[in-house]
């Protein structure tokens, strides 16, 4: 089994995590997904949907980790302690998925200097304020650098989290998942239309 790691904070988006988790759990032969935030507890999304989490220090096999985006960002760029916990863990992942303003959080460790990467377009300004030596495309709907996987807005993290499944076990499968979950997959990453 693969561990599917969520990295959660208060007031995430809410359709950030779970969008991605509708396509991942589709998969559940393959991910084991968990959900962990700084030191654990009920975690909190902006919609008030509300998450029990065991604290990031628990993560053991940092396989892959999802890092969502949502108005806690915001605190969470000036958390020393957490973004040195992300940044650990995301050293060590074998891939690392951002939607929406998870990718100023994973810009703040560092990691992705000199890396394409996108973010959510209405916030797009204060994510290349985190790091202004990534390479940011902001016409992208995702993008995909090495084993980094960064979204735009919201419900990018779908079509991102199919064309990772698509990436990592064909075609074949992130159409029939898309299918199963009666959603239209914009596969075009290069162009996002709420650019």
């Amino acid at each position: 089994m693969i561990n599917f790691n969520v990295v959660l904070f208060n007031d995430f988006e809410t359709l950030d995590v779970f969008g991605p988790i509708e396509v991942i759990g589709k998969l559940d032969k393959y991910y084991k997904i968990e959900y962990y935030a700084e030191k654990g507890g009920i975690i909190r999304s902006n919609q008030n949907v509300r998450v029990e989490t065991l604290p990031i220090s628990d993560i053991i096999e940092p396989d892959i980790l999802l890092i969502p985006g949502g108005f806690g960002t915001r605190n969470e760029v000036n958390n020393q302690e957490f973004l040195q916990h992300l940044r650990e863990l995301s050293m060590n992942a074998k891939f690392v998925l951002t939607v929406c303003t998870g990718s100023a959080l994973l810009a703040k460790t560092g990691l992705l200097k000199n890396m394409k990467a996108t973010s959510n377009k209405m916030a797009f300004d204060w994510v290349v304020e985190q790091d202004n030596e990534v390479n940011w495309i902001r016409e992208a709907r995702w993008v995909h650098d090495g084993k980094y996987y960064t979204s735009s807005g919201v419900s990018a993290g779908i079509d991102m989290t199919l064309g990772f499944v698509s990436d990592m076990m064909g075609v074949e499968i992130a159409e029939k998942i898309a299918k199963g979950i009666e959603y239209i997959w914009n596969r075009d990453k290069d162009n996002d239309p709420f650019c």
